[in-house]
């Protein structure tokens, strides 16, 4: 009996337990009621939305009407409603047969914005941040874009900055999102130290690397910024550097960042390892083309038996061979280095294996991303056609020739396989720049005192390549007013064309005691000879008047005072190979010009120049450059002497070391100068770098001796002298491509001069425009 009432008393306990099965669990866990295996949906229900429709939900449910509560389709449907990113909490339980699905939606976006970013621009961490206004807000989302901002301000060097997102709740679920910026001080690199470097000095590696210690002087550049991504770039650097240098084995073991005590720079330390320098043993070159000479090729190879091996000279011979083969006609020729360590000997053997690759043609020339600039522009600085043999050298001159326009922020020219294995497709993708100028400028020079300049231009008029320029210029003695119209192409052929206006008045008071005025126009034309020789033509018709002439000048000024129309054409032959035009490291500019007055009008007369000058890099960085330049004028007067404003004048930015028309014939009576109808000229210029200032800042120094004549005038008289004797002048300056604009201040002493010229130690010019 004992044992029946235990087993009753037992049963009766169960009953409750079991009943407990049929109330929900409020939860967004999975609630045992969802999990009976036993239960059947009978239907759906579905509560809080607001912009989504019931239906979407529906769509991630693993479960639906008339299946049964099981654990698994349970959790595949929580994973699939949170993945989708629209809701902020989801429940599911059970209400009797049906299984409700409650969801809290995330907000939208109203408006995003930034508090605290002085160093950083709005629109630049706008454009980093995923989120965007009628966006629906993440947290997940906004912890990335987070990270994204983060990085915007370590690249500017500054680690120590926060930020800290935050949400202004608005009606209808919208929310605006803050982002709070503490930005924090910029972090430095206090110091760069290098260990296992034997063969070079801490300071000379130092220079190899991008990464700069923090000096005063650096607050224009960012390299002493602390740069995560910058350190392997300076690795790379670092192995290019000793790759160049003979060393094969060299290594970068480790890069390390230390937080200096204070917690605001960094000090980075350079782990290496150089080994063993090698020469090169046997070079040899592979070629799988049937049919080619190797010895057409082996002048473009730079790496010699015995020489040190370079990777620079590898890469060098590579690209040439790979040039030399495009202008083969084999386009699509892989040049490959083939190197082998041989430790013993300390030899490096290279072998050049050239790939076989079919003559190729030019199929066609596409142009993308011109969206202003007419296809016209610029097909026709393309240096080959449809159907022309692959010429790579042409290629890349047409690439060249594109960016000289300046008309395109860049320029892209890559050459794709065509339809056939002989034809290649040219694809040519511009992104178009602004080419519309207004400018305003300002400046000072020694010569000219104070100057202002305001210059309006667009040099790609109406998208057809057209220059058209105005532009005034007033300073301490001149007044100055031009209107240019260029048409680069005229009559779709390579024939420039243009028409000039202008009116000038120049204060000659100081050197000559008159004021001179001229005003008029002109035409020009011109076109290349070749890729090296230019020939241009102009007419020019203008009034001259001399005025304002000092009470106490000299007689044979006093004598031209009134006007004079000329009327002259002159031409330019010229011939150029420098590489840059405005700041000139190699090559050779020559030109001859003449012109001539006498067709219609008062002036008649022939004037001469040759002019030349010549540029070698001393250096593979092209920091030193040694430089020289010549030139020579005569001009020749028909009936009447020439009168004043037709002579030559030296001194000033012309012969530094001299006052500006400081040497050359002079009426000593009144001290006026009074030019010459024949000069020559030269300099011979050493450009130096000054340590790491050059590269960081651009300055640069300079030696320079100056020599020259100046002489022969039409008239003579007691006062005048007119002594054709040599001058010459040693000086040294120091340039500097400032962020305002380029600075020059010269140092030049006169060593050979006569007692009547003017001298002038220093010489300063400075130029900016805004």
């Amino acid at each position: 009996m004992r044992y029946f009432w235990l087993a009753l008393f037992g049963l009766i306990c169960v009953v409750p337990v079991q009943g407990m099965a049929q109330t929900p669990l409020q939860s967004q866990l999975q609630k045992p009621s969802l999990q009976s295996s036993a239960a059947v949906i009978s239907g759906v229900k579905i509560e809080g939305t607001q912009r989504i429709e019931p239906a979407t939900v529906m769509s991630y449910l693993s479960l639906k009407a008339g299946d049964r509560f099981e654990p698994n389709a349970v959790n595949q449907s929580l994973k699939a409603l949170f993945a989708t990113g629209y809701f902020s909490d989801i429940q599911l339980f059970r209400e009797g047969s049906l299984l409700v699905v409650k969801i809290v939606e995330n907000p939208i976006i109203n408006e995003i914005a930034f508090e605290g970013n002085d160093e950083a621009k709005e629109e630049d961490l706008l454009s980093e941040t995923q989120l965007r206004p009628r966006i629906v807000y993440t947290r997940a989302k906004v912890q990335e874009d987070v990270q994204r901002l983060l990085q915007i301000y370590r690249r500017m060097g500054h680690y120590s900055a926060t930020i800290d997102p935050k949400i202004i709740k608005l009606d209808q679920n919208r929310v605006n999102l803050v982002y709070e910026i503490h930005e924090g001080k910029k972090t430095k690199v206090r110091a760069v130290n290098f260990v296992g470097n034997v063969r070079f000095s801490d300071g000379a590696l130092r220079e190899v690397i991008q990464t700069r210690e923090t000096r005063w002087y650096r607050f224009l550049t960012s390299d002493d910024n602390y740069d995560a991504d910058r350190i392997a770039y300076d690795e790379e650097l670092l192995r290019k550097f000793y790759l160049s240098k003979g060393y094969a084995d060299f290594t970068v073991k480790s890069s390390v960042a230390e937080l200096t005590p204070d917690q605001k720079d960094f000090f980075l330390t350079y782990t290496i390892t150089e080994g063993e320098r090698y020469r090169l043993g046997s070079v040899n070159i592979n070629s799988r083309i049937k049919g080619m000479d190797n010895k057409a090729l082996n002048p473009h190879i730079k790496t010699k038996k015995g020489d040190w091996y370079n990777v620079e000279k590898v890469d060098t011979s590579i690209s040439e061979v790979t040039d030399e083969l495009a202008n083969q006609q084999f386009a699509f020729a892989e040049v490959k280095p083939d190197v082998s360590l041989d430790r013993k000997k300390r030899e490096v053997n290279l072998n050049y294996v050239i790939n076989e690759s079919p003559r190729v043609f030019v199929e066609r020339i596409d142009i993308s991303s011109n969206t202003r600039t007419l296809d016209k522009v610029i097909r026709r600085e393309m240096r080959l056609v449809e159907g022309d043999p692959f010429n790579r050298t042409k290629l890349k001159k047409s690439e060249q020739k594109l960016r000289d326009l300046n008309f395109f922020r860049n320029v892209s020219v890559k050459t794709i396989p065509g339809s056939r294995p002989d034809l290649a497709i040219i694809k040519v993708e511009v992104e178009e720049q602004s080419t519309g100028e207004l400018s305003v400028g300002a400046g000072f020079s020694t010569s000219d005192g104070p100057l202002g300049d305001f210059r309006i231009r667009e040099r790609n008029f109406l998208g057809k390549g057209q220059d058209l320029q105005l532009a005034t210029t007033i300073s301490g003695r001149t007044q100055e007013y031009d209107l240019k119209f260029t048409e680069p192409y005229f009559l779709d052929r390579n024939l420039s064309a243009g028409i000039d206006l202008f009116h000038t008045t120049t204060d000659y008071q100081d050197e000559s005691s008159y004021d001179q005025a001229r005003s008029g126009g002109g035409v020009r034309v011109g076109y290349p000879l070749s890729e090296n020789w230019r020939q241009d033509f102009n007419y020019t018709l203008q009034n001259n008047e001399i005025r304002n002439i000092s009470t106490d000048a000299s007689r044979y000024i006093i004598e031209q005072e009134g006007q004079r129309i000329t009327s002259s054409i002159g031409q330019a032959l010229t011939y150029s190979t420098i590489d840059n035009r405005m700041d000139p490291t190699e090559g050779i500019l020559a030109s001859i010009s003449n012109d001539v007055a006498g067709f219609g009008g008062d002036a008649k007369y022939i004037s001469n120049k040759v002019k030349g000058a010549s540029y070698w890099p001393l250096s593979d960085d092209r920091l030193w450059i040694f430089s020289t330049a010549g030139e020579v004028g005569y001009i020749i007067g028909f009936d009447n002497d020439v009168r004043i404003n037709e002579r030559y004048f030296l001194g000033g930015a012309t012969f530094r070391g001299f006052d500006t028309a400081g040497i050359g014939p002079r009426d000593l009576s009144t001290n006026d100068a009074l030019g010459g109808n024949r000069y020559a000229k030269g300099n011979v210029e050493l450009t130096t770098p000054i340590g790491s200032a050059t590269k960081e800042l651009g300055v640069r120094s300079h030696f320079f001796t100056e020599f020259g004549t100046l002489g022969q005038l039409d008239s003579t008289g007691a006062d005048i002298v007119d002594q054709e004797s040599l001058r010459l002048s040693v000086g040294f300056g120091i340039s500097w491509r400032s962020p305002m604009g380029p600075l020059r201040g010269d140092l030049a002493l006169p060593i050979i001069k006569e007692e009547y010229d003017e001298k002038r130690i220093f010489n300063f010019s400075f130029g900016t425009r805004f």
